[in-house]
Formats: C-alpha cells, sequence, structure tokens
C-alpha cells in the first residue's frame, strides 16, 4: 500500500524563510523545511493499481503556470484545541482552478470526492496540548505579518508520505508540468 498526496513543493528561498519561524512555541513539533508543501489534495493508502490509475488520471490535468504567495498564519483548532501552526496562501484564481481539476482527475480514476472544503495552507508545526493558547497568541502576533514570495508554480507533485517514529518523510513520485493547450 502507498500513502498519497499531491501537492506543491516550495522553493528552497520560501522553505528557508519559513523556517526561521520555527521556534519559540513551546510544545509545537515543527515540520522539517524539507517536508514544506501545499497539499492540494490528499488521497489516503491505496494499492498500486489504484496510484497507477491517479498518475494517469493525473498526467492529463492540464492548467497554466502562475505564481503563488504565502501570507500570514492561522491555526486548526481555537485555544487548548488548535492542533496545526500554518502559512496562508494569499487568495489565487489559478491555485484554485488547479485543485478543481486535480480533484475532478481523482474522481474520475474512481476516487471519491474530497467532503472538506479546500484551504490552502502550508503546515508550520503540530501542536499539542502542551501549546498554552495564550503563548500561540503571542507567537502569531509576534510573526503574523509572515510574507513569503511571490515565486512561480510551473509543475504539482505526486507524493509518497512515509510515517515514521520521527514523523513522516515526503517522496516525490511524479511531477506533473503546468502549461499547454487550455479547453
Amino acid at each position: 500500500m502507498l500513502r498519497l498526496f499531491i501537492g506543491i513543493g516550495l522553493p528552497e528561498g520560501v522553505r528557508d524563510g519559513l523556517s526561521r519561524c520555527a521556534s519559540g512555541l513551546p510544545g509545537a513539533r515543527w515540520v522539517a523545511p524539507e517536508n514544506y508543501h501545499l497539499t492540494l489534495r490528499f488521497i489516503g493508502e491505496v494499492d498500486e493499481g489504484v496510484a497507477e490509475d491517479v498518475n494517469e488520471a493525473l498526467d492529463l490535468v492540464v492548467a497554466p503556470p502562475f505564481t503563488l504567495t504565502l501570507d500570514g498564519l492561522g491555526s486548526f483548532g481555537k485555544g487548548h484545541k488548535a492542533r496545526a501552526l500554518w502559512a496562508g496562501v494569499a487568495p489565487s484564481d489559478p491555485l484554485l482552478h488547479l485543485q478543481a481539476k486535480v480533484e475532478s482527475a481523482l474522481v474520475r480514476a474512481g476516487l471519491a470526492p474530497e467532503e472538506r472544503k479546500y484551504s490552502p495552507h502550508v503546515t508550520l508545526a503540530y501542536l499539542g496540548g502542551e501549546t498554552p493558547a495564550e503563548k500561540l497568541g503571542r507567537y502569531m502576533e509576534a510573526n503574523g505579518l509572515l510574507r513569503e514570495g511571490p515565486f512561480p508554480v510551473d509543475h504539482f507533485t505526486l507524493y509518497e508520505s512515509v510515517l515514521g517514529k520521527t514523523g513522516p518523510t515526503y517522496h516525490p513520485l511524479q511531477d506533473y508540468p503546468l502549461g499547454g493547450w487550455q479547453p
């Protein structure tokens, strides 16, 4: 079985900028800079046959290249129930267009549609009960003006997520270039 997701990798300069925020928050489990990415769609565990169907479907996705800017911080969960700290993405119609095309391709490949609304972000840290809400609030106030980019997006990637004792590692399996014919 393969644990898969589709995402956009970040350029080294953007990863470096984000990694400068990776301290000063008690209880945070910081994501390694080499694992920073913008998820387009999490797939989960599938067998190799489904993975091949996914690859073939993604190979047919056509969308133009675009630029992205990371802008501001946020969290999933409120107060003492916050579970993740993330960098936001400035509004981007081309990103939403690409994500919709990826979603449509996966449904055509036989996967169930994603039920959650797409919320583009780059996860910076996972939070637990040992991260006090007031410290998270102060951290977000101090770092909330985070801005990285704009940076070019000229492809998206199918990744394998391998779970380990120190957290997941992500391995790119296939890149899909943006550009070409537009309907």
